[in-house]
């Protein structure tokens, strides 16, 4: 059994660990199917070996290329650490400073079986979202952590830690680099080689940067987007007895479970593996689990009628459902769902984040290896047929929106019919969340602000939601404008539901939306009370990627950017750099997250409080650039909510100054001058 010291002490080469291949009993990610030559292969292992001295390669190397014709990867199950992967109470780490400290609880958490979808294979969420390559990779990091001081910098490309630089005090210690391909190199098809490789990786949004957190965050962000869209859509505040169907149980679309109950709805869920559906059924996330259509039907039915609030998870393809809610429509007149959206893995729709109708699991994880192209157009012919039920409940009054997980796009380049009349190349039939639900918040500086009580004790946690509930409530009390109150309002009764639900899942975290005022004010208040000893441990500041300034992502966090700057990336760039020599203790920059490889840029950070005032100081400049980057350039893209809230700041920031757009007041000058 390894320890943590035994971790931070190099790859165990003398004697190697006992090769145990892949465990039974863990979900494992799917055999990919890179389509490599044979010097592509060639490369691929020489790329592995390098990691190990020779004479211990020639024991290695048939061991790795079976890996890579078995699974499409080298993964190097031989050294995937025989312990507990968890996060640990943050003293426990073998370090020399704080920050490297916090940054092992923080990759371990991203590890630990109980939040990763697929451990042994380094995949926290999402299908492919990779915190590292191989566990040659994950034991230098840790490594390199353990003795790392505060004038030195990791620095990470793609999962490989390049090495200790020396740098300052003042500067990030650790700085993060995923997917960085060359835009006329970035397609699926060079990615998959490139992987297989081990010369770049997909880090989705927060695996790859060590800031997951568990579907937690995900279920927060889920409960806003239900919330409002049972306000824009259905013109109600109360969705007791409403009807949400979806799909996907996993790392992150397992949270729509427990998202329906926190709001009072009916959440009727699809998911085709039954290993994740019972994971969230025994964490308490899913009420209850059907096989059968029949069954799941009338189950919704008898909940409808008597408003019951329920979470129930049907094992089996979600085109079903849909087409079954169809012929119910049909042949009763009766319209059982009220809103409905996606969250399969679709930005990964032929390597298994989408099964198609046609086959069970089982054979479409066969096809997927054996032919990949046979598979793509069962996809595709899913894709066509789940968009086609969807469409005929829509003449009725139901909402659909997609969820940011490229199934609109996926959809469209399938042949289905999403289009939309007049429609600029990055809007559907039906809307993005951030466009109809999202948008506004996110002008207005609201985002997925969360944070990480390294000490591992739930009763830091509780310290932290009442501190952070208590900044919202003064700052209504000091009065804000009604929009932001109503934001406060909703977050204040999520950590209150948040705690009740026990929605904890490795890490104690927690995650709410907050504008800057109330990211740099909650920062304050737990960081005046580390130095007060009522918070024993060090708090790790972080956010999703997805949020106001750290992505460029034109179908979903940008899609409701009209000045033509939606395909731009420099926002998220810029972002990146900004948090880092503003006192970031790490800053993260990827390629792809959320809607798929090469169709997103996007970067995010962490920032250790300890107690200090250096690190309150650092909090304020990096949360304060870390919001208004996104809202000044909504606000220069002409979003008058973004205008608002930007000139709001400026009043209260020294040193903000932001360029603010003239509108053309009449529309016959551009006519006039663009005449023939």
């Amino acid at each position: 059994m390894s320890s943590l010291q035994a971790l931070c002490s190099g790859l165990p080469l003398r004697p190697l660990p006992e090769n145990r291949g892949r465990w039974p009993g863990v979900p494992h990610a799917p055999v990919r199917t890179p389509g490599l030559s044979p010097a592509e292969e060639q490369l691929a292992l020489r790329n592995a070996l390098r990691y190990f001295p020779p004479d211990i390669q020639e024991l290695l190397a048939p061991e790795f290329a079976q890996e890579l014709r078995l699974y499409g990867h080298i993964y190097m199950y031989r050294f995937c650490p025989d312990m507990e992967m968890r996060a640990y109470p943050v003293e426990q780490y073998p370090c020399r400073t704080r920050a490297a400290a916090a940054i092992m609880h923080m990759v371990m958490n991203n590890l630990d079986p109980a939040v990763a979808q697929f451990p042994q294979e380094l995949v926290t969420y999402g299908g492919n979202g990779q915190v590292f390559s191989n566990w040659a990779q994950f034991w230098l990091t840790m490594t390199y952590l353990a003795q790392m001081t505060e004038e030195q910098t990791l620095v990470m490309y793609s999962g490989h830690p390049l090495g200790l630089f020396p740098s300052s005090p003042g500067a990030p210690r650790l700085v993060i680099s995923n997917g960085m391909v060359i835009p006329n190199y970035s397609s699926r098809t060079e990615y998959e080689k490139l992987f297989a490789m081990g010369v770049t990786m997909y880090g989705q949004m927060t695996a790859g940067s060590y800031c997951y957190i568990g579907p937690q965050g995900i279920v927060h962000g889920t409960v806003l987007t239900v919330l409002n869209a049972g306000r824009r859509y259905l013109g109600v505040q109360d969705l007791a007895g409403k009807v949400f169907v979806s799909s996907g149980l996993g790392g992150m679309s397992g949270a729509q479970a427990k998202a329906a109950v926190i709001v009072g709805c009916i959440g009727v869920v699809a998911e085709v593996d039954r290993a994740a559906l019972m994971k969230r059924h025994e964490q308490g996330w899913l009420m209850e689990v059907t096989d059968s259509l029949d069954g799941c039907i009338e189950r919704l039915r008898e909940a409808r009628k008597r408003k019951e609030v329920l979470s129930l998870g049907y094992h089996g393809n979600v085109v079903d459902l849909w087409e079954r809610l169809v012929y119910e429509l049909d042949m009763t007149g009766e319209l059982l769902v009220d809103l409905g959206s996606d969250q399969t893995s679709c930005h990964n729709p032929f390597n298994g984040g989408y099964y198609p109708v046609q086959l069970s699991f089982a054979e479409a994880q066969s096809l997927m290896a054996s032919d990949p192209v046979a598979f793509k157009c069962l996809v595709q012919e899913s894709l066509r047929r789940h968009v086609a039920a969807i469409n005929r409940l829509a003449k009725e009054n139901f909402f659909f929106w997609d969820y940011g997980n490229a199934f609109l796009l996926e959809a469209q380049r399938a042949g289905a019919d999403v289009g939309k009349v007049g429609a600029n190349k990055t809007e559907f039939r039906y809307p993005s969340y951030v466009q109809h639900i999202m948008g506004d918040i996110f002008s207005q500086g609201f985002g997925p602000f969360r944070w990480v009580c390294t000490s591992g004790d739930p009763q830091d946690l509780a310290v932290t939601d009442q501190l952070a509930t208590s900044v919202l409530e003064e700052a209504i009390a000091g009065g804000v404008d009604p929009a932001v109150k109503l934001q406060y309002m909703d977050n204040i009764r999520w950590v209150r539901e948040a705690a009740k639900h026990r929605l904890v899942v490795g890490s104690q975290a927690r995650i709410l939306y907050s504008d800057q005022k109330g990211r740099v004010a909650i920062a304050v208040a737990f960081n005046q009370a580390i130095a007060r000893g009522e918070i024993k441990a060090p708090v790790v500041l972080s956010r999703d990627h997805h949020d106001v300034s750290g992505t460029d992502s034109p179908f979903r966090e940008t899609s409701n950017i009209h000045d033509g700057s939606a395909f731009c990336a420099d926002m998220a760039v810029q972002n990146f750099v900004g948090d880092a020599f503003r006192g970031a203790t790490w800053v993260a920059l990827h390629n792809g997250g959320g809607v798929g490889w090469g169709e997103v840029i996007n970067g995010g950070f962490g920032l250790v409080l300890d107690g200090t005032l250096e690190a309150e100081q650092k909090a304020k400049m990096v949360l304060s650039w870390d919001v208004s980057n996104g809202v000044a350039r909504r606000c220069w893209s002409g979003n008058q909510k973004a205008h608002e809230t930007i000139c709001r700041t400026m009043e209260e920031i020294r040193g903000l100054v932001v360029t603010l757009p003239h509108e053309v007041a009449d529309e016959r000058v551009l006519q006039q001058a663009l005449r023939p």
